[in-house]
């Protein structure tokens, strides 16, 4: 399947900074009437090989998806911005995606690889209004090595479904641990789970062919996606 070029757009986040987006437009004859959002993780920007695999894939699977970069990307810094100046550059977005001519009348799910999904779910947590869902590309629950350092307890907040797309051996959190730190909140999650994944969904050679766990978990995404 070839890739979706997207459509450049430009998000004001204050009157001092803004940040480039990338709509990739669904394929007409699959379109969903879904957007999904897709946040950056916190080393790579939304031109990451990854991120541009999974938008363009998802579009093909009849989702609109809209990537950005985090302000400090796109001022080509290394260091992530605080935690309030993410979540407010990943509120511009929604509210952006939102007003958009083309997107307006769908449905709205957020998320994001890695640092992207969890600013997805802090803002989901903080006001959840117009969030179909949120979908988690390997979500950070604790730095590698530090699972006494959770980032869990905001996920009480959270109203709308969630998918974790979560490789069974990430640093950063293991399926179990997620279900573990979430099991008393109630949430409405789902799981698939990367067989022998990292982080970034990379499976041994001995495992599968690294294309088809791609195509696999795009898959496993679009068919959530259009159960909402």
């Amino acid at each position: 399947m070839g890739e979706t070029k997207p459509i450049e757009l430009r998000i004001e986040v204050t009157d001092q900074n803004a940040v480039t987006a990338l709509l990739y437009s669904a394929h007409k004859p699959k379109r969903q009437g879904v957007t999904v959002i897709l946040g950056h993780g916190a080393g790579a920007n939304q031109l990451s090989g990854f991120m541009r695999m999974v938008a363009a894939g998802l579009a093909g699977r009849g989702i609109d998806v809209v990537t950005f970069n985090f302000v400090y990307t796109e001022q080509g810094r290394k260091i992530p911005d605080p935690k309030p100046r993410l979540e407010g550059c990943y509120r511009a977005v929604i509210e952006a995606v939102l007003k958009h001519r083309s997107l307006k009348k769908n449905r709205l799910v957020i998320g994001g690889k890695s640092m992207g999904g969890r600013i997805a779910s802090q803002v989901a947590a903080i006001d959840g209004a117009n969030i179909a869902g949120l979908v988690f590309l390997g979500y950070p629950l604790h730095p590698p090595g530090r699972p006494d350092k959770l980032r869990a307890e905001h996920f009480k907040d959270i109203s709308a479904p969630l998918l974790f797309v979560q490789g069974s051996r990430d640093a950063f959190g293991r399926p179990d641990e997620i279900r573990e730190a979430t099991k008393e909140m109630k949430l409405r999650s789902t799981f698939y789970v990367v067989e022998g994944g990292d982080h970034s969904f990379k499976v041994p050679k001995t495992v599968a062919p690294q294309e088809e766990v791609y195509e696999k978990v795009m898959d496993e995404i679009a068919e959530w996606v259009r159960g909402l």
